[in-house]
């Protein structure tokens, strides 16, 4: 018997998306979606940690450069619980430096991914990160 895979398998990958940039937001989730995924939007860190703990995502990838609490801050507060521990969180930054990078680490971030990113980009973050 042949294994197929299961399309309720992929579509039920949920993907939060934490940037404050709505053009961001939406080019992501617009690309996520017609990969399969389950998409789910915040706008700030704020925003981020109420729909981190209701829905409970796959994969995360979170922007820098944020008001009120930055990138950096909402990685660590979601590192910190314990239920989300191992859900690797992607950094997204429109500075591509190493600095960034090595403090993203810092607080717990699997990755990094320089904006402007493609539909290929963020896919292929997303299928590494959910295999």
């Amino acid at each position: 018997m042949s294994e197929s895979v299961n399309p309720d398998a992929l579509a039920s990958r949920k993907v939060l998306v934490i940037d404050d940039s709505n053009t961001i937001r939406r080019s992501a989730e617009i690309f996520l979606k017609q990969g399969g995924y389950e998409v789910v939007l915040a706008e700030d860190g704020f925003d981020a940690l109420s729909k981190v703990n209701d829905h409970a995502p796959d994969v995360i990838f979170c922007d820098i450069l944020m008001p009120r609490l930055d990138g950096y801050q909402t990685c660590a507060i979601i590192k910190r619980n314990p239920r989300f521990t191992h859900t690797p969180v992607i950094m997204l930054s429109s500075k591509d430096g190493l600095f960034d990078k090595a403090r993203g680490r810092m607080v717990g971030s699997q990755d990094y991914l320089t904006k402007p990113f493609t539909k290929d980009q963020l896919l292929q973050a997303v299928a590494q990160y959910t295999a």
